[in-house]
């Protein structure tokens, strides 16, 4: 496997050390910052369930400009 250094900043890594910390900590064992990234890639959208912290008038606007990009029709290219 190859490897790259790259630069975060100081937030960033903290923030990735405490993903990094609660893996650990529901696996009770070791986990490497490489294989914590690997695990925010393949994290399910469920994970984010409830995460929203948007009020209702925002999660209506979203819905009604979603709707219209969903409206399309097959046949109509």
């Amino acid at each position: 496997m190859d490897t790259k250094t790259i630069k975060i900043s100081e937030d960033n890594y903290r923030w990735l050390m405490g993903v990094a910390g609660e893996i650990q900590q529901r696996e009770g064992r070791s986990i490497s910052i490489d294989k914590a990234l690997s695990r925010l890639r393949r994290r399910p959208l469920s994970d984010l369930s409830g995460k929203w912290k948007g009020t209702d008038k925002e999660a209506d606007e979203i819905k009604k400009k979603l709707s219209k990009g969903w409206a399309w029709k097959i046949g109509s290219f």
